[in-house]
């Protein structure tokens, strides 16, 4: 059942109940997805466009954010989250099969990359207070230091940059 964490499993006779969600089995996962699909520190690494790599997206920031750079929980919660709104405007947005992530440290910064074949370019929009979609890089301005884009011969890369304190 992966991929489907979190969505209520039918415990038969018609009871269902949620997926249980635990410290210990979130660790597990992410360090599944970084079994599976490689360590994006290293290099880019390709995810299919589907709605639920964004959940495989998330624990690869996770893993790599919080537990290989060691940084505090509240960058990495905003990462996680940026990260997230980056894939789901690939996944959505771009008709590709295959998106890649790509995330780098340098001295006093973290930098996260999602490139994709679309050579659309994504698109800061006005949000209201009661809107329910179109606040991915709403969240991306607000929440990162720098954000853009780079045009590829073939594509694009869609990135943002966090300042983090060196410890």
């Amino acid at each position: 059942m992966a991929g489907l964490e979190g969505i209520e499993q039918p415990q038969g006779r018609g009871r269902t109940t949620a997926a249980r969600w635990s410290p210990a089995a979130e660790d597990e996962r992410a360090l599944k997805a970084l079994e599976l699909f490689g360590n994006p520190t290293e290099a880019e690494i390709p995810l299919p466009s589907r709605p639920e790599s964004a959940a495989t997206a998330r624990r690869l920031a996770q893993v790599v954010v919080l537990r290989q750079w060691g940084l505090s929980a509240k960058t990495t919660e905003e990462a996680v989250l940026l990260v997230s709104e980056l894939v789901g405007n690939a996944v959505r947005h771009t008709g590709a099969r295959v998106f890649g992530l790509r995330m780098r440290r340098r001295k006093g910064w973290i930098r996260v990359e999602v490139r994709d074949p679309s050579r659309g370019l994504p698109c800061l929009m006005p949000v209201q207070e009661m809107d329910v979609s179109g606040r991915g890089l709403y969240l991306v301005d607000k929440l990162s230091d720098r954000w853009g884009v780079d045009l590829l011969p073939r594509g694009k890369t869609t990135w943002f940059e966090m300042r983090i304190a060196e410890r």
